[in-house]
């Protein structure tokens, strides 16, 4: 069936899910359900008569103490409803989506299926989380009225983290349901969804496991340690930092057997079946129990100070010390694809040789496979990308490196008894319109086998919504009509009149220039335009404000200068706050310090769920000097002024609570914990696909421009806590200092903070306005910034990217990390 058949597609509206399975996937999967607002019914076996949900209690229990969190905010656990398929099994009549999430047994699944078939809604759609069963045995077990709306969507683990979902269809599955759930589970889940045909481990691990085979394989075969080969396959090359080794202690060794298992059992016509074997160091860790991470060993093994590695020949672990050889490195760091293989495949270097052979018998793979598995080479790549890390997927590397050169590397290869099968590569690697092509993208999209033509993106209505997503080679995506720009940022807009402010600094950190820049992009957009929306192509959103910029004026005891410049910073904020028409930061990633500042300013902030947000500044003996400070200020005194502070009319509880946040430099870990902590406001939307972020932000200028925005009064009447909350937080700084804590020199930052939060020591109560407080933080800032102690805290960030760990705050781990460019 076609996927693009549908252009207009039903909505599929979920009120509430229903995940069957309590384990360790099915918890998580039902995790991030909660986090995309949907109630989730989490569903095991009854434990006992007395307590049947007694697994799937303590499985929402265990989302809580994961690491990474797989709850975007603690109190979401709430919304997680256990559940049992004896008492509760009627339930399921009201979900109108059901995730199967049970162990990878095909008479368990069928059973289940035969149980719970009766209680399925005749609308509600049925799918299974296998990694590789046959969706068509699956669907056998299912009266014939649901197998059309049933059909298999893969989350890769972590669900919250892991972009990919692989959608598989059975010969049954209803084109329109499809349709749907794609696009249900692009924009309210935030996946990146590929359709995968129904083979066993569908795309992203067939590719994927037949690629950590074959990088085994080829270890043995160069003798190269297990670390060295990781020192090899990792950012290095475009893959995944836990590259080969460390990846599969991650997965968890058994988990790897299993798949391993699964594939040498089920797909016994591959030519490459030999491989399918479970190597006989992967077997030796599994017998013994070392399992990887989840056992504390395996190919990898961290002792108190070091990460050790299992030595190959001694069979015993020792230090981690793999390298990858200069020569190696420097070859591939040569811009010339083409080149590098070149050199690679003629090498006498067993590093070089490894990494020649790892990536022909890649290529090889995926072209004999790609009619098989995918419809097209796009889903292939963007499976690799998204599901196992690769900054290139096989066909799009391919290409870049010369296709018929590669071509005729790899069929020589082959033809020589190198390549690890004898199998010849497909007769449409050599097309007419493949060649002409230069590979397998052209202009008109990715060639597919069973089409036997380039077959362009979905024209499903919601990848329209979309800007910043991945390009794959000759794909060009829509870059907007530059209005000026400069060094450091380019103002732009697309098709509507929303400028765009994009920053072009290193890690898009805020220097002079952008700040000169900023203010002259919003006169722009006051004299012409509906709005502005600060938004950037690439993560992270901005890591603040340039400290590697100032570093020289701070040489120079240039103490004016540098005032200045913050004051510059200040009227920015201000004028994000005050323009006459609508501002909008568009955040993804990162957006720390004065990033998080210019965030709290603007009208709204659209974010992904996956934003860290945060003012960091305390890390370097620093204070928010950009209006962070005094927001807080004034925020406490709206909450007071709201009653939105639990009805108490004194501004402490909030200040407190800000004040703990700013001064350990915690950063959130999502969006909806950026909410929780005051960075975002319960109006400011959180958007699950980072690519739909640009979307959203742009639509809520234009809404607000359509309601004839006018900017907020200026805050001139702001009652602060003065010296009694002042002395309350200097107390509880006083504490911390005599409990050792924290250093001397954090309690003089924490106090220095307190005061600016406090209005400084003036009566409780008193009134001020923005200036005053404004005046305050900068004169405080400017303090600390002269202090040997903080220009040392910044020297060590400079040189490391880490903060100087000079502090017991950190050392406690009261203090969140911190990173600067």
């Amino acid at each position: 069936m076609e996927r693009d058949s549908h252009p207009n597609p039903r909505r599929l509206i979920v009120r509430r899910v229903a995940v069957l399975g309590a384990g360790v996937m099915g918890a998580q999967i039902a995790a991030h359900f909660v986090n995309a607002g949907i109630p989730a019914l989490l569903f095991d076996v009854e434990a006992s008569e007395s307590a049947p949900n007694t697994l799937a209690l303590r499985a929402i229990e265990s989302l809580r103490k994961l690491d990474p969190p797989p709850l975007a905010a603690q109190r979401l656990a709430s919304f997680i409803e256990p559940a049992n398929y004896r008492d509760d099994v009627g339930r399921l009549a009201g979900c109108e989506l059901i995730v199967e999430a049970i162990a990878e047994r095909l008479d368990w699944k069928r059973a289940l299926y035969e149980r719970i078939a009766p209680h399925v809604a005749p609308s509600g759609v049925l799918a299974s989380n296998t990694s590789g069963l046959s969706l068509a045995a699956l669907a056998d077990a299912l009266p014939a009225s649901l197998r059309r709306n049933f059909c298999g969507i893969h989350f890769f683990n972590p669900p919250r983290y892991m972009h990919l979902v692989e959608l598989i269809a059975t010969g049954a599955s209803d084109a329109d349901m499809l349709d749907a759930l794609e696009t249900f589970l692009t924009t309210t889940l935030g996946k990146g969804v590929v359709r995968a045909n129904d083979t066993p481990n569908f795309i992203a691990n067939r590719i994927g496991i037949f690629s950590l085979l074959a990088t085994m394989r080829h270890a043995r075969t160069f003798a190269l340690g297990y670390d060295t080969v990781d020192a090899l396959t990792g950012p290095l090359i475009g893959r995944a930092k836990s590259a080969t080794y460390r990846t599969a202690d991650v997965v968890g060794l058994d988990t790897l057997v299993h798949v391993i298992g699964t594939m040498q059992s089920t797909i016994t016509d591959d030519p490459w079946h030999s491989l399918f074997e479970v190597p006989s160091d992967l077997a030796d860790l599994v017998a013994r129990g070392d399992l990887g991470q989840k056992t504390g060993a395996g190919f990898y093994r961290k002792s108190a100070r070091t990460i050790d590695v299992l030595n190959r020949d001694r069979a015993e672990y020792v230090p981690a010390a793999g390298a990858v050889a200069t020569d190696v490195s420097r070859l591939l760091a040569q811009d010339d694809m083409h080149a590098r293989f070149a050199a690679l495949r003629e090498s006498n270097d067993p590093q070089e040789r490894f990494l020649w052979a790892i990536h022909r018998d890649l290529f090889h793979y995926a072209a004999f496979t790609l009619a098989s598995i995918a419809d097209n080479a796009r889903d292939v790549d963007l499976a690799m990308r998204w599901g196992f890390g690769w900054h290139q997927g096989p066909f799009e590397l391919w290409q870049r490196s010369g296709w018929r050169a590669m071509a005729t590397w790899i069929r020589d290869d082959i033809d020589n008894g190198r390549a690890l099968s004898r199998a010849p590569l497909p007769t449409w690697v050599d097309d007419t319109m493949i060649v002409d092509a230069g590979g397998a993208f052209a202009a008109d999209g990715a060639y597919s086998p069973a089409r036997a033509a380039f077959v362009p993106r979905s024209t499903l209505p919601v990848y329209r919504r979309q800007h910043g997503s991945v390009s794959l080679p000759n794909e060009r995506e829509e870059d907007g009509t530059t209005i000026f720009g400069t060094s450091a940022l380019r103002f732009w807009h697309l098709r509507d009149d929303v400028g765009i402010v994009s920053f072009a600094t290193k890690q898009h950190t805020i220097s002079e220039a952008v700040l000169d820049g900023m203010v002259r992009a919003i006169e722009h957009a006051e004299r012409n335009l509906a709005g502005l929306v600060i938004w950037q192509a690439r993560e992270p959103f901005s890591l603040g404000a340039d400290l590697a910029a100032l570093a020289p004026a701070i040489e120079r005891r240039a103490w004016s200068d540098i005032e200045a410049i913050v004051a510059l910073f200040q009227r920015v904020a201000l004028r994000l706050r005050y323009s006459v028409v609508p501002t909008v930061a568009a955040v993804r990633g990162m957006a720390l310090g004065g990033a998080c500042e210019f965030i709290m300013h603007c009208d709204r902030c659209v974010a992904a769920l996956e934003s860290y947000i945060g003012l960091v500044e305390t890390g370097v003996g620093l204070l928010p000097a950009g209006g962070g400070s005094k927001e807080l200020a004034v925020r406490a005194a709206d909450a007071v002024a709201r009653g939105t502070n639990g009805g108490q009319l004194d501004l402490f509880p909030f200040l407190r609570t800000s004040f703990q946040n700013v001064a350990r430099a915690t950063v959130s870990k999502s969006a909806i914990h950026a909410r929780d902590m005051g960075y975002l406001r319960d109006a400011d939307p959180v958007v699950l696909h980072a690519d739909e972020v640009l979307r959203v932000a742009i639509g809520e200028v234009l809404a607000f421009a359509d309601a004839a925005y006018r900017p907020p009064f200026h805050a001139c009447e702001i009652p602060v806590a003065g010296r009694t909350g002042l002395a309350t937080l200097t107390m509880m700084l006083i504490n911390l200092r005599e409990g050792a804590f924290i250093t001397p020199y954090d309690y003089e930052v924490g106090v220095r903070l307190a005061r600016v939060m406090c209005g400084g020591d003036i009566d409780a109560g008193s009134v001020v306005d923005e200036g005053w407080l404004l005046d305050l933080e900068r004169r405080e800032f400017m303090a600390l910034l002269q202090d040997e102690r903080t220009q040392a805290r910044i020297a060590h960030t400079l040189a490391t990217g880490r903060p100087l760990r000079n502090s017991n705050a950190f050392q406690n781990g009261l203090c969140g990390p911190i990173t600067l460019a």
